[in-house]
């Protein structure tokens, strides 16, 4: 059952490809803004999937995220995530990434349950035009 007090955990390491130079997001070799935010919204995603009904999922829908801190090439990213809030099918987590030497970022992520089908079938006819 979907409840407050789940939490999740993944772990990545910063390679040239996190950077925000690769990312286009700066021009210096620390791990990347865009990608510190996808790993907390991959971690919340994570972290409730298995109490979800078949056929669904979530989606981003907010983000209010600070970026603290800088890490080089070679550093270990830890995302925390947090569900604190359920508001029927409106989630919020509370998120936190750190690296070896502390925290690097923090904040509050909502997702917003969906039918997988229901969902591609409005993403279609608002593409159509209708």
């Amino acid at each position: 059952m979907l409840e407050t007090g789940i939490k999740g955990k993944l772990t990545v390491n910063v390679t040239e490809e996190n950077t925000a130079a690769a990312y286009g997001s700066g021009t210096l070799r620390v791990f990347a803004t865009p990608a510190m935010i996808a790993l907390m919204e991959h971690t919340a995603l994570e972290s409730v999937a298995s109490y979800l009904d078949e056929g669904s999922t979530t989606v981003g829908t907010m983000l209010n995220i600070q970026h603290t801190a800088p890490s080089v090439v070679g550093s270990v990213i830890t995302c925390e995530s947090e569900l604190t809030g359920i508001d029927r099918r409106r989630l919020t987590f509370t998120v936190r990434a750190y690296d070896e030497a502390g925290e690097i970022g923090s904040g509050i992520h909502e997702r917003f349950i969906v039918d997988c089908e229901k969902f591609f079938n409005k993403a279609n006819e608002r593409k159509a035009g209708k």
